[in-house]
């Protein structure tokens, strides 16, 4: 009996192309693996990456969704900032929609919609109390690396402000809501006061 062979697709997961230490970008320009613009595209990942972490503890349907929104987001900016060239420039115009003040906007009601339900911030406080908090605090932490290295790579090459602004929020979102789990998980926070001489 001659077996049936079902075929896959072939295409393979390596190139071998980045066995130089090299890597294209949108436009197909070759930079070196530790160009600026690789290591942000690279910390975008990595945000993205921990959010995602956030997600596999249990929370409510609003908080799920405008963390997905946001991994989507981080997406687009990552997509925006693999090209060189300005955006308008780039084919990039006619396939994806860029980040726009709206974008910002909905961090800012989020963040404005938790505070509401949150005591007054007074003090700084002690990140810990429970593994969702914690990977709260380090995706707030990985997002201003990020900002930071956003922020050298508009030193040297044209970056949409837009996108810093929102990265900006995004780490005050991050921040109010390792607050907000908290409180959901009925976990005492602490202030941290500072002692005097």
């Amino acid at each position: 009996l001659k077996k049936k062979v079902i075929k896959i697709n072939s295409h393979k997961i390596y190139t071998k192309k980045g066995d130089d230490g090299t890597t294209g970008l949108f436009s197909g320009k070759r930079v070196n693996k530790h160009n600026i613009r690789i290591k942000t595209c690279g910390n975008l990942d990595e945000l993205n990456v921990r959010i995602g972490m956030i997600r596999n503890f249990k929370m409510d349907k609003n908080t799920q969704n405008t963390l997905i929104t946001i991994q989507e987001e981080l997406m687009s900016i990552a997509t925006q900032l693999s090209d060189h060239r300005a955006y308008e420039s780039s084919k990039m115009e006619h396939s994806l929609k860029p980040l726009d003040k709206n974008n910002v906007v909905f961090l800012e009601n989020q963040i404005d919609l938790i505070t509401k339900e949150l005591p007054e911030l007074k003090n700084f406080i002690i990140p810990g109390g429970h593994s969702i908090i914690s990977y709260t605090h380090l995706a707030r932490c990985s997002c201003r690396k990020l900002e930071r290295l956003i922020s050298e790579l508009k030193d040297k090459e044209s970056v949409p402000n837009v996108i810093i602004a929102y990265i900006n929020r995004l780490s005050d979102y991050l921040f109010t809501l390792a607050r907000k789990f908290t409180y959901d998980m009925d976990v005492s926070e602490i202030k941290w006061i500072s002692k005097k001489k």
